[in-house]
């Protein structure tokens, strides 16, 4: 469940077998796996600089696509893409396809992109969102999708019943109201991938600037690097899955957790 689950409720609702879905090269793996379990076909658009190109999304759109999935930032890159490319594309996606905005890391944004108003306008969009990231839910498998009603109308006709706990609508709920908690979980991601991007400069190596609360970098072989950081009590994300093999996903954590991981990974690479 978690806004996972609504990826799959588009999948029950909208693909069928032959069908097309897009998004890009780069982006969450789970798309392609939800198109994969109902048969339908994947169409991966080229990532110029590790961003995703929603000008290719458009070229490669064909008379069976019927969906598009944008995570935005993108995981695992942690790329932006901005409000006047969201709104060029939106002006020119054929109204019959719908459009998957996955904002998980929405709240880790200065100035997030503004896809709601889509929704308020009658479009076929999605937006979801997740209680897994800022608000560190991720154990209770809560989020949410936002969409025009008889959309959601349909969606629910895919979902089973009790699909999320009590305890999971508690700590959602309670979430919501918490923006101290909010606040403060930003601040400490700001200031740990500004340190975390300012060593990797250091050390020359290559990595993909981002907005979420993790930072992609090029370690040269990643499962390895992997493995080894494992040993020093790190646990990382290598990417192979993403056919990013030298790279790694880093999570930002606290101050203490973020220099851990730079002196680890200093004595691996040196």
């Amino acid at each position: 469940n978690g806004s996972n689950e609504v990826i799959e409720f588009l999948g029950h609702a909208f693909l069928n077998r032959d069908d097309d879905v897009i998004t890009s090269e780069y982006a969450f793996i789970v798309y392609k796996l939800i198109a994969t379990s109902f048969r339908a076909r994947t169409i991966e658009t080229p990532s110029p600089d590790y961003e995703q190109d929603l000008e290719a999304m458009l070229d490669a759109i064909t008379p069976k696509t019927r969906l598009i999935f944008i995570p935005n930032p993108n995981n695992p890159t942690g790329t932006l893409i901005s409000q006047r490319k969201i709104d060029s594309f939106m002006s020119r996606v054929p109204e019959n396809i719908i459009v998957v905005f996955d904002e998980a890391y929405f709240e880790f944004l200065d100035d997030p992109p503004e896809t709601l108003e889509y929704v308020s306008d009658g479009r076929n969009i999605v937006v979801l969102r997740t209680f897994s990231k800022i608000h560190g839910l991720a154990g209770l498998r809560i989020g949410y999708g936002v969409a025009r009603r008889d959309l959601i109308e349909v969606l629910q006709k895919t979902r089973q019943p009790f699909n999320v706990n009590s305890i999971a609508h508690a700590g959602a709920l309670a979430a919501l109201k918490d923006d101290a908690h909010q606040r403060k979980t930003k601040r400490v991601v700001d200031e740990g991938r500004a340190y975390l991007q300012e060593q990797f400069a250091k050390m020359k190596i290559q990595f993909a600037p981002g907005v979420a609360n993790f930072v992609m970098v090029n370690v040269g072989n990643g499962p390895a690097v992997f493995e080894k950081l494992l040993t020093t009590n790190v646990i990382v994300r290598p990417l192979k899955g993403y056919k990013l093999p030298e790279w790694i996903r880093i999570s930002v954590g606290t101050m203490e957790q973020n220099r851990k991981c730079i002196a680890a990974l200093r004595e691996i690479l040196k």
